[in-house]
């Protein structure tokens, strides 16, 4: 099921899709891109375009001042997108400048529009186009001779990479020093100590400097701005989709670059918390981690962000992120150990909201480690309630219904629990929540056999608007809720033969969840299981092995189950027990009910085909059909009473493997798989096929045995299932010659026959195989 405690991950960054950042000590400067950006705002303000146009270049306004500096390529590309005119003309202006002399950028900076007092006007002094242009040429006017001829430079070097160099001779670039080309808004004074190394200063870029294919910041000092538009971005990506964000590697380039120039960036170290996450690299993500809260103390504003003891703040905040921290990798110790110190600073500081947080991470805690929690959650909900944070009460009570769903609590009352925190939900446009409890409802109704009603529940999740604002362009898609829904839709899918079309799901799934990502756990298994069962339904029981091992990398438990099942059906039944009988043990400690049950199922197999037979297999079949009524597992329970009715027609008793029959054939064929409906059937017609001996006239009764044989095949037909096909086409064979329809007979015995030459496994006429 869904995890429902991502979102107690403490994200200091983001409030409400804003990013608290602080580039100390790094300022604006005039660039060759934000004279780029300056030529295109020029050029709208003197070209008279379409209004559609002019619209889709009023929307690119703030991206470009905002963003990192591009290369000319991609500025003049982005605009040509949305006009084309409009960035002919920035090219032509560009050329004048670049190919011109010093005095055309002169020129140019001259006779940019003065922010005007005009409110109609696209250039006001207090619009972001006013607001820019006139730090622009504040920045430009501080600059001295040599560093405006610096910048002349550095703006023909910057056309030239993308239209050729002039036919007389190449330009050497001395680099425009972040320093020396900075405009200083609050004095008009260098200082010592923001001067640059001259050394520095007078070594040439390099050309790679200067290229920008992937779309990431260059490698020089961003300013403020671009800074906070670079972090707020990647972290608004990284939450919602991860895919559109920068490469871990790229990200990580970029951090150390921004660090370089700032090393008390405290938002940058965060940013290098989440992406190190991204890796699983437990020791970065620590050391940024206690690097970032390191720096948020020590900061002069850290106080007006949280208030007037934001020293203690942070400090119990950073205990709590450590906790979490230590949580996600599995470390349990370290985790408890820093809870343990969250929960006493905030007693201290009386802080209940981050005491609340403490004891939501508390109980998560206990659940990771297989306790019982169900008195810890319950006492977080109350006391999340006593001080009205609906959020956190919702999250205990999704826990609460998961908890009650393993413990075997009947649908009605789960639902119910649902239906009432849903209400709230709705009520506040906690859109996170509402996606988590239609992860668990579709989780929950899987679980109990009804497939209908998980798909359903997962379509309702998959169609619905996300209700959280959408920025960047990104829509909130690739939660854990998301992955949890399609996974289950594919498993529906392949259960009913539908591979194309669960294949499909599956590569979704990888694009939106890459596998360095933690979600990607969730596709790997489910694409593991549905190619583990494709194999083993074909009897190429050589290809499920090999998927073995990847399955018990993800998952112990169920990797020594799918290893029973390979040796079992390769008739290594003494290795196979001896798996299973760990496996149960294992099982019964963890009170993990499904797998309990289907390994018991499986031990009832290896029984059938020993030498004691088939009756020492109903006690253990009974054990598992209670376990299966008594947590309410219909799917499970259907499977055993199959289980029940193959073993007591074996026994000699098929009357009554019809009446057990009937009680499980309904649910079998309303929300069973494809091999379970074919199964059923196949037992059914065998079934009647046993009574049909014992009666005289019986011809009329074999008839309805055919049609029911027709409808298995087509199902086994659907999952290649060559075996229980084989076994299918000799029963058609032997009920048409009673029938005396030599022609079907024949027709059955030749699909027999060729069958049995494919498979070469000897068949026998009855088989022992459900």
């Amino acid at each position: 099921m869904a995890s429902v405690h991502e979102s107690f991950y403490f994200n200091p960054m983001i409030t409400n899709g804003v990013v608290h950042a602080n580039v100390f000590g790094i300022k604006d400067w005039v660039t060759p891109y934000k004279i780029s950006v300056l030529a295109l705002l020029y050029e709208m303000n003197e070209s008279k375009s379409s209004l559609s146009e002019r619209r889709r270049l009023n929307k690119l306004i703030m991206p470009l001042q905002q963003s990192s500096d591009m290369t000319l390529a991609q500025f003049l590309k982005t605009v040509e997108e949305c006009c084309p005119q409009t960035a002919y003309a920035v090219k032509i202006r560009l050329h004048e400048m670049a190919d011109g002399e010093l005095k055309d950028m002169e020129y140019f900076f001259s006779n940019l529009p003065t922010p005007s007092t005009a409110s109609d006007n696209e250039a006001y002094k207090t619009s972001v186009v006013g607001l820019f242009m006139r730090h622009m040429l504040l920045a430009y006017n501080k600059l001295s001779f040599s560093q405006v001829y610096k910048l002349y430079k550095s703006l023909q070097q910057y056309y030239h990479t993308h239209y050729g160099k002039p036919a007389d001779g190449q330009i050497s670039l001395p680099a425009l020093a972040a320093d020396e080309s900075v405009m200083d808004l609050t004095s008009t004074e260098d200082t010592v100590g923001e001067r640059i190394d001259m050394e520095e200063v007078d070594t040439p870029l390099h050309e790679s400097e200067l290229r920008n294919d992937n779309n990431i910041p260059s490698k020089g000092p961003l300013s403020q701005k671009q800074a906070e538009y670079f972090l707020a971005r990647q972290a608004y990506l990284l939450k919602n989709d991860e895919n559109k964000a920068l490469k871990p590697a790229s990200l990580q380039e970029e951090l150390n670059n921004m660090l370089k120039f700032n090393p008390d960036f405290a938002e940058a170290h965060y940013l290098n918390y989440l992406n190190s996450i991204r890796v699983q690299d437990i020791f970065l993500s620590a050391h940024s981690l206690l690097h970032y809260f390191d720096r948020l103390i020590l900061s002069g504003n850290e106080g007006k962000s949280n208030g007037d003891e934001g020293y203690g703040r942070s400090l119990r905040y950073a205990a709590l992120n450590l906790a979490s921290l230590h949580c996600r990798f599995g470390h349990y110790h370290m985790a408890e150990l820093a809870l343990q110190e969250a929960i006493r600073i905030a007693q201290e500081s009386n802080d209940h909201v981050c005491l609340q947080h403490c004891l939501s991470w508390l109980y998560t805690l206990e659940q990771m480690k297989g306790s019982d929690s169900t008195v810890l959650t319950e006492d977080s909900v109350k006391m999340a309630a006593h001080y009205c944070l609906p959020y956190h009460a919702s999250l205990g009570i999704q826990s609460l219904v998961q908890q009650g769903a393993k413990q075997g609590k009947t649908a009605q009352k789960l639902m119910d629990a649902l239906k009432d925190t849903d209400i709230v939900h709705w009520k506040d446009s906690l859109s996170e929540l509402i996606e988590i409890s239609l992860a668990q409802t579709t989780s929950i109704w899987r679980m109990y056999g009804k497939s209908t009603m998980s798909a359903q529940q997962a379509q309702l999740l998959l169609n619905m608007s996300s209700l959280e604002p959408v920025n960047f362009g990104v829509q909130q898609n690739n939660t854990d809720a998301f992955a949890v829904v399609l996974c289950h839709l594919a498993e529906l899918h392949a259960e009913q033969g539908l591979y194309g079309a669960a294949s499909e799901i599956l590569q979704h799934l990888k694009e939106q969840f890459p596998p360095h990502t933690q979600n990607s756990k969730l596709w790997m298994f489910c694409d593991l299981k549905i190619q583990f069962e494709k194999h083993l339904n074909e009897g190429k029981y050589h290809l499920a092995e090999h998927l073995v091992p990847a399955i018990s990398a993800l998952n112990k438990a169920e990797g020594l189950y799918r290893k029973a099942q390979v040796l079992k059906a390769l008739n290594r039944t003494t290795e196979a027990s001896a798996l299973l009988q760990r496996l149960q043990v294992h099982c019964e400690k963890s009170a993990c009910t499904e797998m309990l049950i289907r390994v018991i199922l499986s031990t009832a197999q290896l029984h059938w085909e020993s030498s004691s037979g088939f009756s020492t297999a109903l006690p253990l079949l009974l054990q598992a059909l209670a376990l299966a009524r008594q947590h309410h597992l219909q799917s499970l329970a259907s499977e055993t009473i199959l289980h029940l009715a193959f073993s007591q027609l074996m026994l000699g008793i098929p009357e009554q493997a019809l009446v057990v029959l009937h009680e499980a054939i309904e649910p079998v064929l309303a929300h069973g798989s494809v091999l379970n409906k074919g199964r059923a059937l196949l037992l059914v017609a065998r079934c009647q096929m046993a009574v049909a001996k014992f009666r005289s006239n019986s011809a009329s009764d074999l008839r309805l045995v055919v049609d029911t044989l027709d409808e298995a095949a087509d199902y086994f037909s659907k999952l290649n299932c060559k075996e229980r096909l084989r076994v299918v086409h000799y029963l058609q064979a032997q009920l048409h010659r009673a029938l005396g329809q030599t022609e079907q007979c024949n027709k059955s015995a030749i699909l027999f026959r060729l069958l049995d030459q494919e498979l070469q496994t000897p068949a026998p006429p009855v088989s022992m195989r459900l």
